[in-house]
């Protein structure tokens, strides 16, 4: 049993969510305001996440009202965590904790064995957060490119 707030219960994302998902990622993650990270596009991330269909994409709720997110995905051969966060006025209150544990064992359900997250180097408070769940730097270097959005294969569509 995975232990949180009592007031805060974890489920699965709704569509119904997606509004006010996308106002807590808006204030948790300055870079999705970016105007020069236009591919930091969340309604994108969260349309192409509901059609993977693989049910890891989790929501804390208090009063009816979304109070966290987390997302992860599961490969076949390791596990990712990504988009975790938390309305401002819920923090450090374990929901995070909660919810960073709810995909863990999601992932491990599935057989995963070894997840890997990101963070970017300018987050200390992040950083702080997932070494003292356990989490250590590799002995690799994150290499990404940027790849252009083909017609053909884009879920997203605007609303």
């Amino acid at each position: 049993m995975i232990a949180m707030p009592a007031e805060i219960h974890i489920r699965a994302f709704d569509d119904a969510d997606t509004d006010a998902v996308l106002a807590l990622w808006r204030d948790a993650f300055p870079e999705y305001n970016a105007p020069d990270k236009p591919h930091r596009e969340p309604r994108r991330s969260i349309a192409n996440k509901v059609a993977m269909r693989d049910g890891l994409f989790f929501v804390a709720v208090r009063d009816r009202k979304i109070a966290g997110t987390v997302m992860a995905g599961y490969d076949g051969h390791r596990g990712w965590v990504y988009s975790l966060a938390v309305a401002r006025a819920l923090r450090r209150r374990g929901v995070a904790s909660a919810l960073l544990r709810h995909a863990e064992a999601a992932l491990a359900e599935r057989g995963c064995l070894k997840l890997n997250l990101q963070v970017l180097t300018r987050s200390r408070e992040a950083l702080a957060f997932y070494t003292a769940h356990g989490y250590a730097a590799d002995d690799v270097v994150s290499l990404g490119k940027r790849l252009p959005l083909m017609p053909s294969a884009n879920v997203w569509r605007s609303h």
